[in-house]
């Protein structure tokens, strides 16, 4: 089994440094993840944070967000460990990231993010993959993911989800909610 999909998650990462490497890198994570204050995200605009690895796939997402009133993007990662740094300075309302990064992958940065507990429960967390299998699906669920796109042909819909998700804030009026601001639910289109 590969490290780091169903099945091996939480097992090291591959590469040149080997489990020794995945262990100290995990450690890392973790001390980013604890030591981050906790932020609040009262703004107007819908806060994105986007993770994913190929710089032109990002400059899609990017051009589509410039065109969605009320969202912006605070900040992106091409991999697990930059996603923790970065997040650590940036407070985000929605999260979008893909499975396979350049290094680590999207579930274990969610697996991290789900053991940090300094993230809110209001966070929107989107799988935007080419990966759409069920398994892949299953663990998104057990990783606080509310939606999952794919890739090839489902852009429109992330579009859609951001632009609602973007009315809804802009609607409360900087209330935050303990719920989730999913506007469908996971049986539904783009949903889990």
């Amino acid at each position: 089994m590969r490290p780091g999909v169903p099945g091996g998650l939480g097992a090291e990462p591959a590469g040149p440094g080997g489990a020794g490497q995945g262990r100290a890198v995990r450690r890392i994570m973790d001390d980013i993840l604890n030591s981050r204050p906790q932020r609040d995200s009262d703004g107007t605009p819908l806060q994105i944070f986007l993770v994913e690895d190929s710089e032109d796939v990002r400059d899609l997402i990017v051009e589509s967000l410039a065109e969605i009133a009320g969202v912006h993007l605070v900040g992106h990662a091409e991999s697990e460990l930059e996603a923790l740094r970065h997040l650590q300075l940036h407070s985000y309302d929605v999260l979008i990231l893909d499975i396979q990064l350049k290094q680590g992958n999207g579930m274990s940065l969610l697996q991290s993010l789900a053991r940090s507990n300094t993230r809110r429960q209001s966070e929107v967390k989107v799988v935007f993959s080419n990966h759409v299998s069920p398994t892949y699906r299953r663990v998104g669920v057990q990783c606080g993911v509310q939606h999952f796109f794919d890739k090839s042909s489902e852009l429109p819909l992330l579009c859609d989800l951001l632009e609602e998700l973007a009315r809804q804030k802009a609607g409360k009026s900087g209330r935050t909610s303990s719920s989730s601001n999913s506007p469908q639910g996971p049986a539904q289109a783009g949903g889990i």
